[in-house]
C-alpha cells in the first residue's frame, strides 16, 4: 500500500480526487449566448464531447445570458469550487455591445496567457475566416488554481481552440499550476 507523509494512507476522498486529477481534468463549461438554448448549443455541445473523448469530465454545463451579473456570478462560483480544474467559456468575445465575456473574466485572472488568443488568431486567420480573425477577443489565463478560457462562439471557432490548443496542452497547463 503507497503511504504518503506521516505513514499514514490516504483518505479514500483523497485518493479519489488525486486520480482524478491525474486521470483527468474535470471541468465546467459555460456557453454565453441570448439566442440559444441546451438543445440548440452545438459549441458547448463539442466542448463536452471533446472533453469526454479525452478522458476529462464535465462537471458542469450551463447557458448563460450575456448578462455580466449573472455570468460573473456564475464565473466565481465555479473558481471557488474544489471540485473542478478547469473552466471554459464559449460566446460573448466579439465587438457586440452584448459580448461582455471577456470584460467578466479578464478581471479574474490572475495570470494571462496571451499566446492563447495570439495563437488561436493566427490558426483562424490562416484556417477559416482570414482578417475577420481579429474581431475575436479570445484569451486564457489562471484563475484561483484553475485554467480558464474564453473562446468565441462559432462551433469551428470551438473546434480549432480546442482540438488545436486547449487538448493538446490541457494536462500541461494543469501540472504547470499544480506546482
Amino acid at each position: 500500500m503507497t503511504q504518503t507523509g506521516g505513514g499514514h494512507s490516504p483518505s479514500t476522498e483523497a485518493h479519489r480526487e488525486d486520480s482524478a486529477r491525474r486521470d483527468g481534468a474535470r471541468c465546467a463549461v459555460f456557453t454565453v449566448s441570448d439566442s440559444r438554448t441546451l438543445a440548440t448549443d452545438e459549441s458547448g455541445a463539442l466542448i463536452a464531447q471533446l472533453l469526454a473523448g479525452a478522458g476529462h469530465a464535465v462537471v458542469v454545463r450551463e447557458l448563460l445570458s450575456n448578462d455580466e451579473g449573472p455570468l460573473r456570478l456564475a464565473i466565481d462560483q465555479v473558481l471557488a469550487r474544489t471540485d473542478l480544474d478547469v473552466v471554459l467559456c464559449t460566446g460573448g468575445t466579439g465587438l457586440g455591445s452584448r459580448d461582455r465575456t471577456v470584460e467578466v473574466v479578464r478581471p479574474l485572472l490572475e495570470r494571462e496567457l496571451p499566446g492563447f488568443g495570439e495563437l488561436f488568431r493566427v490558426l483562424s486567420f490562416q484556417e477559416q475566416i482570414g482578417a475577420a480573425a481579429m474581431l475575436t477577443r479570445a484569451l486564457a489565463g489562471a484563475a484561483r488554481g484553475k485554467f480558464v478560457v474564453v473562446m468565441p462562439g462559432s462551433r469551428a471557432a470551438v473546434e480549432l481552440a480546442m482540438t488545436r490548443l486547449i487538448l493538446p496542452e490541457l494536462k500541461h497547463a494543469l501540472r504547470e499550476l499544480r506546482r
